[in-house]
């Protein structure tokens, strides 16, 4: 096949499968440009609130623009834009919440600011919430990519489809797996490396709840996995670091692996030892 044959081919093929394609750039673009809107500092930015308030009708232009591109349908780009915005106030005062458990928990958290600008557990929930809005407005692939900037740029996952409740704070963060049936309540706290997962991947049991769910004030520490969708872990309840865990618990459980500490002697150990470096 020669050059311009293939490159044909893929114009083609463009043309007709991918003419739904929202524009990554533009993307990530207005996520950044509304996360610094709302924390960062307004300081030499913004004389009055004239010039803030055009600043926040560039933010929803760009994300009408970026709509367009995806549904084609001006009546339909804007009712979805005026519904994040609308909805935009209410994620904004939930995110504060997030920020002020961080705070509350963190002993290395020493001000307000230093959560909003520089702890990556505190963006990945500030992009999941805005994600998890244009998922509950059945907008396609842009949630998922909005998701995917904030996991490349944190190392942490969210799914825009999970489900979390007020106060939700992620300590350290890289790692973190969150799945798409996730259900998590409030002033629950994780650990880096944790994954709430499913039990299998089958495509047949995509429409299905496949991810626990974690009731109210639960601690999830570092390298924990809890796998299932029937799998319920309960209010105040602690999972330790590296625990497994396929099936249900009550409120107020502790779940934790045992250590053993065997003192050496002369005497030839009692089983084979596997040391990994």
């Amino acid at each position: 096949m020669s050059d311009q044959h293939f490159i044909q081919q893929l114009f083609i093929k463009n043309r007709k499968s991918f003419n739904h394609f929202p524009d990554k750039e533009l993307a990530e673009s207005f996520i950044d440009d509304l996360f610094n809107f709302l924390f960062t500092s307004y300081s030499g930015k913004y004389e009055t609130e004239e010039k803030l308030a055009i600043q926040y009708q560039e933010i929803k232009n760009t994300f009408s623009a970026l709509l367009f591109e995806l549904i084609k349908d001006e009546q339909t780009v804007k009712q979805h834009t005026d519904q994040l915005f609308y909805e935009l106030p209410e994620i904004y005062e939930s995110l504060l919440l997030d920020a002020e458990a961080v705070l509350e928990f963190d002993p290395a958290a020493l001000s307000i600011e230093e959560v909003l600008v520089a702890y990556p557990g505190f963006y990945a929930i500030a992009i999941y919430r805005i994600a998890h809005q244009l998922h509950l407005q059945k907008i396609k692939i842009l949630p998922r990519l909005l998701s995917e900037y904030a996991h490349g740029k944190t190392g942490i996952d969210i799914h825009p489809g999970a489900t979390i409740g007020k106060s939700f704070f992620i300590d350290h963060g890289t790692g973190i797996v969150i799945g798409e049936t996730t259900i998590i309540g409030n002033e629950v706290k994780l650990y880096q490396g944790v994954t709430l997962g499913a039990l299998n991947v089958a495509k047949e049991n995509a429409s299905t709840k496949r991810h626990p769910t974690i009731e109210d004030g639960v601690i999830i520490y570092s390298g924990a996995t809890i796998l299932g969708g029937n799998t319920n872990i309960g209010r105040k309840s602690v999972i330790g670091g590296n625990v497994w865990l396929t099936y249900s618990v009550p409120d107020h459980s502790i779940v934790y692996h045992k250590s053993e500490i065997k003192v050496r002697d002369n005497n030839p150990l009692p089983e084979a030892l596997n040391f990994v470096i």
